[in-house]
């Protein structure tokens, strides 16, 4: 039963993403987590660090690296407990060598040798892709709280407060351009840091973790309806963005 597991989540990690998945086992007998990575155009990557528990983020990635031709990593299978009825389980961080519960303060984190080697295999899966100096790095999260389920939140790496400006204008122009062709769909506020104050500021792997690296970053969070129901519509929207933010002067 083991062994026809960990088959089938390989397969179905080659088969989601169209790339090589490196497994990551750091305890024996237990089934390992996976990173998938495809290279694309160099210095240019789009990543989802939470693939599978954060719903749908891992299917966007790729659909967007596709669109755009950036290279893509995607990690899936890193949780350390079940999510609860009442909330997310512990996991990896994957991007930052750090373990925590989604949603959770950065300061209650806590740094681990597993932590730590997932970290390390991660940071090398993005640096391989990248193919070189990491000029242009996005990764795609997904939350569900409250507060944040009618807006789309940007952190920022190498941005000030007229390049947030700048990129918000953007993405609003050409989510308004989407929505007008396909109505019906919500039409979800757009937050970018360090224009807006927002929820995810991604903190820890600007500190510690993958956010160290490049010269510019976006850290997208989506809200549940963005991944679900209006997935489609924010893929494309987030594929036109991502295409002419990549182009913009800093």
């Amino acid at each position: 039963m083991r062994l026809r597991q960990l088959v089938s989540v390989t397969t179905g990690a080659v088969i989601l993403y169209g790339c090589a998945a490196e497994p990551v086992r750091l305890v024996p007998g237990a089934a390992p987590g996976y990173i998938a990575a495809r290279a694309g155009k160099p210095g240019f990557v789009i990543a989802a660090p939470h693939g599978t528990s954060d719903q749908r983020t891992g299917d966007i990635a790729t659909d967007l690296a596709r669109r755009t031709g950036f290279g893509l990593v995607v990690a899936t299978g890193f949780a350390l407990e079940p999510d609860r009825p009442d909330g997310p389980g512990r996991r990896y961080q994957v991007n930052r060598p750090m373990e925590g519960v989604p949603g959770s303060p950065a300061a209650q984190e806590v740094s681990t040798d597993g932590a730590r080697r997932v970290y390390e295999v991660y940071e090398q899966r993005v640096r391989a892709v990248a193919q070189g100096p990491l000029a242009f790095y996005v990764e795609i999260h997904g939350n569900n709280r409250r507060e944040a389920a009618q807006r789309i939140e940007v952190a920022t790496v190498g941005a000030d407060r007229d390049d947030a400006l700048r990129l918000k204008t953007l993405l609003e122009l050409i989510r308004d351009a989407h929505l007008r062709a396909r109505p019906g769909n919500q039409r979800l506020e757009v937050l970018v840091e360090p224009a807006d104050p927002v929820v995810y500021a991604a903190s820890g792997a600007k500190r510690v973790g993958i956010l160290r690296l490049p010269t510019q970053a976006l850290h997208i969070e989506l809200p549940k309806t963005a991944r679900t129901e209006s997935r489609e519509v924010y893929t494309a929207i987030l594929a036109d963005f991502l295409t002419q933010a990549a182009t913009l002067p800093h």
